[in-house]
């Protein structure tokens, strides 16, 4: 498994930009798919971003479609979700995972796919 630990979220007002960053621990970083989910209070996580392991193939939920860009930067280790136009309904605890299977060709967007994961970090949006 990976290590994986997310930077401070925080608060910010709608319409603001916050980028999250996850670093992963490892030599292995640069073969796994990386996503990030989300899970607002009594609501059950759902996916937002994923992003293959060589960095050329991106999905979004329709949610964050447009605002959010997944990237990430094999030399750090590191994987980011750059959140901008933010909205209340934003506000959840976030979490990066790193897939099960190295080099997959496509970007899994099932939990269930993913093998390791970040301890979460909080945003929250204000109106």
């Amino acid at each position: 498994q990976v290590q994986l630990v997310e930077s401070e979220g925080g608060l910010v007002q709608a319409g603001g930009s916050l980028r999250l960053s996850c670093a992963a621990a490892g030599q292995t970083f640069s073969t796994y798919a990386m996503g990030w989910f989300r899970q607002a209070p009594g609501k059950e996580r759902e996916f937002v971003a994923a992003i293959s392991y060589n960095g050329a193939v991106t999905y979004y939920a329709d949610a964050v479609k447009g605002r959010f860009t997944i990237s990430r930067d094999n030399a750090k280790n590191t994987v980011y979700l750059q959140m901008n136009s933010l909205k209340p309904e934003d506000t959840a605890v976030y979490y990066c995972a790193a897939d099960g299977w190295h080099y997959r060709s496509s970007v899994p967007v099932t939990s269930s796919d993913y093998r390791s994961w970040g301890q979460g970090t909080q945003v929250t949006v204000s109106s």
